[in-house]
């Protein structure tokens, strides 16, 4: 069996769920099992309605649920026909019900919590999930709908919530399996589960991709496919560099990596279950099907090229703690990631010297609050607006002379901060924000300008 998920792009209206079936159709014989996410920008709705609710701005928050109902009505209408939407339209109706009162009862407490946050967010899966295996089951294909709820478990961290994988199998033997021994394609949302009181908790955003490995590891899955609205991982962002190509096959760890730096392709955490199972991941173009896309592969060819791709993560912010006062002292590292562990920000990049550390966060509404408590450490300033840029590849570490390579073509250029070594397939650093463009065309064209063939489409 197979297990193939879809994102908001390729499920955002009824002709991207038409294409959906139609490739999900070709795979049959492969005995697939469908993980959808919501309909493309509804999720970020639905948080916007629950924040207006929580600020006690009802009218704003029922508003804009009338506005996505509509949305899924109009969809589940166009894919349907008349006569088959009558039949779910009580259905969907039976939901925005149950979205309506718990928007106006969180207005009426005036108070929007981790959990209630993570109720609201799971609509977006939990709806186009019903509408995806209905609109398969009329263009008969013998789909079934799979609560997630009913099947990920996790922990009650809401928003962020740990999957619980030996549960989790237990209930994909128990919920799902026997729908692929039938000959049913089960579909189900990704993103949402349920904690052991089967209250809905949410494995964070981006957290379809894990959900569709995680289901792939726990049944066993010859591959895990990722459908987005790309042909694949690309060298670098092609809104970037438009001379940016596709990659044939990359390594697990490259491609976490690539995420965990800015590709927005694939969730960084997609590919844990994966690794586990040495199950390979392929990342799709369901706007393409016939474009073979990426393999993720735990071991993938070097090729001739010295990195893989470059990966840029924009809006962030350096850190720099200084205390001379503190020359060392023992325990002063361990202070500063206190406090930073305290203030849940969690850090990039890290440089350090005998008296100052400078650390690389994402800029959020925290860092002030973060930098107040790090002022009782130690001199703290901070600046915005920077870049990391992470050029990715096989065994850095025992090639020489890449470093001068690289920041040879960088002469003109103020680079903050440089890391390597902490990883053998990464060379990082950190820029202006705004030198971006001209600094990946630089070096896109430098280290990719010939690609080998056999890594490179």
């Amino acid at each position: 069996m197979i297990v193939m998920k879809f994102g908001g792009t390729s499920v955002e209206d009824a002709r991207a769920i038409e294409r959906v079936a139609a490739i999900v159709k070709e795979r049959l014989p492969q005995k697939p099992v469908v993980v959808v996410s919501a309909m493309a920008k509804v999720t970020d709705t639905l948080l916007t309605m629950a924040r207006a609710a929580g600020a006690g701005e009802r009218k704003t928050a029922l508003k804009l649920c009338r506005s996505l109902q509509e949305r899924h009505y109009n969809t589940a209408s166009e894919l349907m026909g008349t006569a088959l939407f009558t039949d779910f339209h009580s259905e969907l109706g039976t939901d925005f019900e149950g979205l309506d009162e718990l928007l106006r009862g969180i207005s009426a407490v005036g108070e929007l919590t981790p959990r209630t946050t993570d109720h609201v967010a799971a609509f977006g899966e939990m709806l186009s999930s019903k509408i995806v295996a209905a609109a398969f089951v009329a263009r008969g294909l013998k789909a079934a709908h799979v609560d997630s709820r009913e099947v990920l478990v996790t922990d009650s961290s809401y928003m962020a919530a740990a999957p619980q994988q030996e549960e989790t199998n237990e209930r994909l033997h128990s919920k799902v399996k026997p729908l692929l021994d039938n000959g049913e394609v089960p579909v189900m949302g990704g993103f949402i589960g349920a904690n052991r009181a089967g209250v809905t908790t949410t494995i964070g955003r981006g957290g379809s991709d894990f959900s569709a490995a995680i289901v792939g590891a726990g049944l066993g899955a010859e591959r895990i496919e990722i459908w987005t609205d790309v042909d694949g991982i690309l060298t670098t962002d092609p809104r970037i560099c438009p001379e940016a190509r596709r990659i044939k096959v990359i390594s697990f760890d490259e491609a976490a990596e690539l995420a965990y730096f800015g590709a927005k392709v694939l969730h960084p955490a997609t590919v844990l279950p994966a690794i586990q199972k040495n199950i390979p991941v392929y990342v799709l173009n369901s706007l393409n099907p016939s474009c073979e896309g990426t393999k993720i592969t735990t071991r993938a060819p070097q090729g001739k090229n010295i990195f893989k791709a470059i990966a840029v993560k924009k809006r962030i912010t350096i850190v720099d703690v200084a205390a001379p006062r503190m020359l060392l002292a023992h325990g002063f590292l361990r202070a500063i990631f206190e406090a930073f562990d305290r203030h849940k920000v969690a850090v990039d990049v890290v440089s350090t010297s005998e008296v100052s550390v400078s650390l690389t966060v994402d800029s959020n509404y925290a860092i002030p609050a973060l930098a107040a408590d790090l002022a009782k450490l130690a001199d703290v300033k901070y600046e915005g607006r920077k870049a990391i840029v992470c050029l990715v590849g096989e065994s850095l570490r025992d090639k020489p002379g890449v470093a001068a390579l690289v920041f040879g073509k960088l002469a003109d250029k103020k680079i903050r901060m440089i890391s390597q070594g902490a990883s053998e397939i990464n060379l990082t650093f950190v820029i202006e924000e705004d030198e971006v463009p001209e600094v990946i065309q630089r070096l896109h064209s430098t280290f990719f300008a010939d690609l080998d063939p056999e890594v490179y489409a």
